[in-house]
């Protein structure tokens, strides 16, 4: 089965195109390999791809063949990925004073690098 129809399938994207789209820029790897959207996924392979929140870790447990409520879609995957930051840890991270200017080049790495990426 297709990655990308399974992604979508599994209600781990919301469109089809979406998750295309994130596999044709590079952001989906099976197994820490970048695919490509006509990659054959198949059970016990590990997907990851990363959010705006968080890295997403999951491992393919079942093919369904077709888009699937959530209740059934939850059966066809295994979450490795790390809960959700709570609220108040997102908003520690990257909080500049308002009106100081645009960060150098030094606190723009540094603000990435709080924020994980």
């Amino acid at each position: 089965m297709r990655i990308d129809v399974w992604l979508w399938a599994v209600r781990l994207f919301k469109s089809r195109s979406a998750s295309a789209t994130a596999l044709r820029a590079g952001r989906v790897r099976v197994d820490g390999v970048v695919v490509k959207a006509s990659y054959q996924v198949k059970p016990g392979d590990r997907v990851t791809w990363r959010e705006p929140l968080r890295e997403r870790d999951v491992e393919v447990v079942e093919l369904v063949p077709k888009r699937v409520g959530a209740p059934l879609a939850v059966k066809a995957y295994l979450d490795h990925s790390p809960p959700l930051p709570t609220r108040e840890a997102q908003l520690e991270v990257g909080v500049r004073d308002r009106g100081t200017g645009r960060p150098t080049k030094r606190q723009r790495r540094e603000i990435s690098r709080l924020r994980g990426r």
